[in-house]
């Protein structure tokens, strides 16, 4: 069977298509910068504001420990939410140029 072939040119000229580029690159350079910010926050605020970090919150506990902990959760948190914006207006936006080019 014959692999069908597809106009690439055509499609990324497509309106629809360049929308969901759009969309999708703004959405992930915006939160890879502050993803970025965050995770450079730690060595930076150890560094520079040590007194900061060795602040005790739970017994032995400080804010640096804590701030490293949340650092998990909040690329899990990102990760969440690209889930819920790629169900959202990602997959729409694929299946709208699915469609109208009848792929």
């Amino acid at each position: 069977m014959a692999e069908k072939q597809y106009d690439w040119k055509a499609i990324a000229k497509n309106p629809k298509f360049v929308e969901l580029h759009h969309k999708k690159t703004a959405f992930l350079f915006g939160w890879w910068i502050f993803s970025c910010v965050y995770y450079f926050l730690l060595p930076i605020g150890a560094a520079y504001t040590p007194g900061l970090f060795k602040v005790k919150i739970i017994g032995v506990v400080n804010f640096g420990y804590i701030f490293a902990l949340s650092q998990f959760f909040v690329s899990w948190g990102i990760a969440l939410y690209y889930s819920h914006v790629a169900n959202k207006d990602f997959d729409r936006l694929t299946r709208e140029l699915i469609d109208e080019l009848h792929l």
